[in-house]
C-alpha cells in the first residue's frame, strides 16, 4: 500500500486514492496526475516505487495538506475570533458562519437533532 502525507491510501483508482489526503479533491487530483504523468486507472497497490516517491515528492513540495492544512485553517478562525470578527464570534458559538438561517435548519451544527416529531422543541406559550 502506497502511504502520502501519512495516509495510507485504499486500493482504488489512484485517483480516486488520492482524495482521501486532506486538502485533495478531484480536480486537484487529477492535477496531480497530469504533472506527474501517472494513468488515473492505475490502481494505488500497482503504483511502481519510482512513481510512489514522484507523487509523494510532488504532493509535500507543492501543496499543502493534511496537518500543515488543519493548522492553518484553525489559525486562520482563531485570528476571527481574536479580532472580534462577526465570522469568529459565529464560530466560538459553534452556528453557522455564513449567513445560513437557524429558525428551521442548522438541527446538526446547533447539536438538536430530532429523533421523533417535537423532541428537542422549545414549547411556544399560548395566548
Amino acid at each position: 500500500m502506497a502511504r502520502i502525507a501519512g495516509i495510507t491510501l485504499p486500493n482504488k483508482r489512484i485517483e480516486i486514492a488520492l482524495q482521501y489526503i486532506f486538502g485533495i479533491g478531484t480536480s486537484r487530483a487529477q492535477e496531480i496526475l497530469a504533472k506527474c504523468g501517472i494513468d488515473k486507472n492505475t490502481r494505488s497497490a500497482d503504483l511502481s516505487a519510482p512513481e510512489e516517491k514522484l507523487l509523494r515528492d510532488e504532493i509535500e513540495k507543492n501543496y499543502k495538506v493534511e496537518g500543515e492544512l488543519r493548522r492553518d485553517q484553525q489559525a486562520s478562525i482563531k485570528r476571527l475570533k481574536e479580532i472580534g470578527s462577526y465570522r469568529g464570534s459565529r464560530h466560538a458559538k459553534g452556528l453557522p458562519v455564513r449567513g445560513q438561517r437557524t429558525k428551521t435548519n442548522s438541527r446538526t451544527v446547533r447539536g438538536n437533532t430530532r429523533r421523533t416529531m417535537g423532541s428537542g422543541r422549545t414549547k411556544v406559550e399560548k395566548k
